[in-house]
């Protein structure tokens, strides 16, 4: 076989990419490792930048999102027994989020491409690549057989566990990595949202927040110890903790449902850099990972593939090598800036063992400082709905 850009991973970023590129009448190859239902319904973030939503947009991707998503124009922090709202509309000229399941673009997006007529190779084993300074190729084993993928370039757009990033040299890569002291216990909940926007709560037991997925799913989070066992915590015990760190004295209250889905998630900061070596070029998780916190995963992998197609595109309109040669410069200037956002977020809103008690009225004062400043309320809005992509 043989495509111009062979890309390893059905993820937003491998399958955008892919869209975008054949709207630029380049071709392209998905590999992919996992099954179509496994990705279709493995939960992950579901909070989309404005950019993020217009890049969807403009590739003709956000009919459904437009119908189903929910549109916000602000966060709340909650601290202290009281809740503060980030009006971000206001601050930002009318910029905004919309909340819609990673999921449910994955889906979007295997539709989109299948729809086209687009290769998607699911459940492909043994993946591998080869010959990325010269000769690029993937590997892989489906029912039984090897097959073979020559190509121009690679995209490795195969998330934080793939194979792409270990194929650089180890001496032409530099990865830098963070690991937090805690986690956040997760929970899917049939359950219609009580708020219209997500809160954020800074808590004496810990973080918390509540979030949706639609008109009918909640979806919450609770900070907890990493090696957290989910067998201690039944749902009583966690409607508990969650009513403790989220009600505020305005009288709000949060209502419960059956609890659909739990799972524990690690948190950590994490870069590669270059994002490029030879004609292998890495996007999404591939590069780099932020805490959730900051609503930046997603949305990153977004941006990434919106520049690689534009260089993808310029090379082969016009032979310009430009775009390929500075993307990873490029990517890792919004990247780091979405890291520090993520981390400042982190560190203000989750609670700290062993965090003295001076520590802690730091956090403290920067939450009052920040949600009773316009221009520091400005700087959390403008990072939230999203830095520019270009």
């Amino acid at each position: 076989m043989r495509t111009q850009v062979g890309i390893v991973g059905a993820g937003p970023a491998g399958l955008l990419l892919a869209h975008l590129l054949a709207r630029a009448g380049i071709a392209s190859v998905i590999v992919e490792a996992k099954d179509r239902p496994h990705l279709e319904g493995r939960i992950r973030a579901g909070v989309l930048e404005q950019g993020a939503v217009d890049v969807l947009n403009e590739a003709g991707l956000g009919e459904r999102m437009a119908r189903e998503g929910l549109v916000h124009d602000g966060i709340e922090l909650a601290f202290d027994g009281a809740k503060h709202r980030i009006p971000f509309a206001e601050l930002t000229g009318g910029r905004r989020i919309t909340v819609y399941g990673q999921h449910e673009v994955v889906k979007d997006l295997i539709a989109a491409r299948l729809a086209a007529g687009g290769d998607i190779v699911f459940s492909a084993e043994d993946v591998a690549v080869s010959g990325i300074d010269e000769k690029p190729a993937i590997r892989w084993l489906k029912d039984g057989a090897e097959h073979i993928l020559e190509c121009d370039f690679i995209a490795g757009c195969d998330g934080f566990h793939g194979i792409c990033r270990g194929a650089f040299p180890a001496d032409a890569i530099t990865l830098y990595d963070k690991i937090y002291p805690f986690a956040w216990l997760g929970i899917l909940a049939q359950a219609p949202p009580t708020s219209d926007e997500l809160i954020y709560a800074s808590h004496d037991r810990g973080f918390a927040l509540y979030s949706m997925r639609s008109p009918q799913i909640t979806r919450l989070y609770l900070q907890c110890r990493p090696e957290e066992d989910l067998a201690e915590w039944p749902d009583e015990r966690i409607w508990a903790e969650l009513h403790t760190r989220l009600e505020t004295a305005d009288g709000w209250r949060l209502v419960e449902g059956e609890v659909l889905q739990k799972s524990v998630t690690a948190m950590r900061s994490f870069v590669a850099a270059p994002m490029r070596h030879g004609r292998l070029f890495l996007a999404g998780d591939a590069a780099h990972i932020v805490p959730p916190t900051g609503a930046k995963g997603m949305n990153l992998a977004v941006a990434d593939v919106r520049l690689l197609a534009r260089a993808f595109d310029a090379f082969y309109r016009t032979g310009a090598t430009d775009g390929l040669d500075g993307y990873s410069d490029r990517a890792l200037r919004r990247v780091w800036k979405a890291e520090r956002f993520s981390w400042w977020m982190t560190s203000m809103l989750h609670r700290f063992d062993g965090a003295t008690p001076f520590e802690r009225q730091m956090q403290r004062a920067e939450l009052d400082y920040v949600t009773s400043s316009r221009a520091a309320m400005q700087t959390l809005a403008e990072n939230y709905v999203g830095l520019p992509f270009d």
